[in-house]
């Protein structure tokens, strides 16, 4: 009872920034893995939870004038795809080769983020090509499926240098992708039997107060806490993939 309570916790705080800026792994994927699960099961239970806290923050997105409808379904299957073809990709190779990778792309998202300045003018956004928001969905969603840390912050600062989203834009057409990716990887991993159930249950319904609240915030609050909260979800996640480079 008190460690369900703890991980309902955990994952109510991820959700809420898994929301905002994505990052939410960085808590509950350690979190799991205290609890005494082996990494397999630790990231197949952490879908299990986390696509019930990006569905809640789509569900709230989606009703907002933030979303970008028309790339949000040019988006949606491909994630499907990548994401589960990143899960079967997982159970053949060991990820421990992109951890120099990974902490390379997220110094730069945090400094990209950092120093990314609202205009004094909103730009119109970019007119792009169905072609690049398949490939951008298919390969980031891929990404979430094998690996995962930063996908959510990639997923914004992504949107808003090619597509010049705002920021908060930019955070709400990341969930279409990120929700697909989470279930995808959600199916794929309870069909290998890799989820426990006793310790997502809980989980789940702290990702869905998490998730509604993180995207009511952004909607609320807008680009100027998502650019911060980016910033700050890219430094950590650097900081744990470092450590855990040298010491793992």
């Amino acid at each position: 009872m008190i460690l369900a309570l703890i991980l309902f916790s955990v994952a109510a705080i991820a959700g809420f920034i898994d929301a905002i800026a994505g990052g939410g792994g960085l808590l509950t994927v350690p979190a799991l893995l205290l609890a005494g699960l082996p990494p397999y099961l630790a990231l197949g239970t952490n879908k299990g939870q986390s696509v019930f806290g990006s569905g809640s923050a789509l569900r709230l997105f989606w009703k907002s004038p933030l979303l970008d409808r028309k790339r949000a379904a040019e988006s949606l299957v491909p994630a499907l795809i990548g994401s589960a073809l990143g899960v079967l990709l997982l159970s053949w190779i060991s990820s421990r080769f992109l951890t120099p990778l990974v902490m390379v792309l997220l110094a730069v998202a945090a400094v990209l983020v950092i120093v990314q300045r609202p205009p004094a003018k909103p730009h119109a956004p970019r007119q792009r090509s169905a072609l690049l928001a398949i490939i951008v969905a298919f390969f980031i969603a891929g990404y979430d499926g094998f690996f995962g840390p930063g996908t959510g912050t990639f997923l914004i600062l992504t949107y808003a240098y090619l597509w010049r989203d705002p920021l908060d834009a930019a955070s709400a057409n990341a969930k279409v992708v990120n929700f697909a990716s989470n279930l995808a990887a959600f199916v794929s991993f309870a069909l290998k039997g890799a989820i426990v159930w006793h310790l997502a249950l809980p989980m789940a319904a702290g990702q869905l107060i998490g998730g509604y609240a993180g995207a009511h915030m952004t909607i609320r609050v807008g680009r100027s806490l998502v650019r911060w909260m980016a910033a700050s979800v890219s430094l950590a996640l650097l900081c744990r993939l470092a450590w855990q480079f040298a010491w793992g």
